[in-house]
């Protein structure tokens, strides 16, 4: 028995070290592994006849099958260390970097213009003492409309002008419902902007859009003024546009505020004098605004008696228009790689 064994064992070895010597790569290596060492491998057959030696015999007849065992994985360790040595010499010689070769330009992506102009409105209002609050885009009709002074008959809500979800879900068409839910936690005084995306059923063109970004402003406090509301957009109109630019305000009408006003600045392009920018007028305007009308404050909670306030509302996506000399809106939303790398 001991001969046959021995017989087996000597012609496994030979032929496992014939093909590792053949093996070419891993893959090769693995198999041959397995289809020698493996569960069902040609080692592991001799070894379950182990049952079929005498007992005395077997202690021997396992000390064989363990050489030869130790022998193959000895072997096949080698081979694997050969081969994977030349596959990282390989690797290595296709990776050579040429350190005198010229460095490869790295594109790196650039801030919307959007982007960088509401950076340019926050860091503004931010520096004048004002948080930046948000709130959801999808909102009541009770906060997008009711507490901001416009009725169930206003024009205003006319579905021809405003997305509705159902008759008391809409998208919303401003950023003021964010305002009047800081007003009803009644923590007073409030310095706040509210900048945001908001919806309206405008078809597209070069000044309009569906869907559009707005910033509108709110401070409410004791003994606030309209001279309060013109000395802070006269400052917010120089830090944007320049020391030198003047403002104008025009009489006009919101639900929100009363009494209200349109705010031209001085065109920056031709400064007054008329050009092609500002249509020959020297005026451009830029936002509207207004003292907070008393109603609105009595439907959120705070005594008009007390407290005054004055609220505006910028389009953020003329802001960029204006400040970039941009002339067509669609530009901010079409993703033009060449024309968002000029900024």
């Amino acid at each position: 028995m001991t001969n046959e064994i021995n017989s087996r064992l000597q012609d496994i070895l030979e032929d496992a070290g014939q093909s590792l010597n053949n093996a070419g790569s891993l893959e090769a290596l693995n198999e041959i592994r397995v289809r020698v060492l493996g569960k069902k491998g040609r080692l592991t057959e001799v070894l379950k006849s182990m049952k079929d030696v005498a007992p005395e015999e077997r202690p021997a007849f396992g000390q064989l099958v363990n050489d030869a065992r130790k022998a193959i994985e000895t072997r096949l360790d080698e081979i694997r260390a050969e081969l994977e040595r030349k596959l990282l010499e390989e690797k290595l010689a296709q990776e050579v970097i040429d350190v005198t070769l010229p460095g490869k330009k790295i594109n790196t992506g650039h801030k919307h213009p959007n982007t960088i102009a509401l950076e340019e409105l926050e860091r503004i209002f931010i520096g004048m003492g004002y948080e930046v609050v948000s709130g959801p885009e999808i909102e009541y009709d009770l906060y997008n409309f009711e507490k901001l002074n416009i009725p169930a008959d206003h024009p205003a809500k006319d579905e021809q002008d405003t997305f509705y979800i159902n008759k008391e879900i809409v998208l919303r068409t401003q950023t003021s419902p964010c305002q009047a839910r800081v007003m009803e936690k009644g923590k007073l005084p409030i310095r706040m902007i509210s900048p945001g995306r908001v919806f309206r059923s405008d078809e597209v063109d070069a000044t309009h859009s569906p869907s559009f970004h707005q910033i509108e402003g709110l401070v409410v406090d004791k003994h606030i003024t309209f001279a309060d509301l013109k000395g802070t957009l006269e400052e917010f109109a120089k830090e944007l546009f320049g020391e030198d630019t003047k403002t104008k305000f025009r009489p006009h009408h919101f639900p929100f505020t009363e009494p209200s006003a349109e705010m031209d600045v001085s065109c920056f392009k031709c400064h007054g004098k008329g050009c092609r920018f500002c249509k020959g007028e020297g005026w451009i305007e830029i936002l509207g605004c207004g003292m907070v009308h008393p109603h609105v404050f009595e439907m959120c909670g705070i005594d008009p008696e007390e407290y005054q306030g004055f609220a505006f509302g910028v389009g953020l996506e003329r802001i960029a228009l204006l400040k970039y000399e941009i002339d067509d809106m669609r530009l901010l939303y079409e993703n033009d790689i060449r024309f968002l790398e000029t900024f």
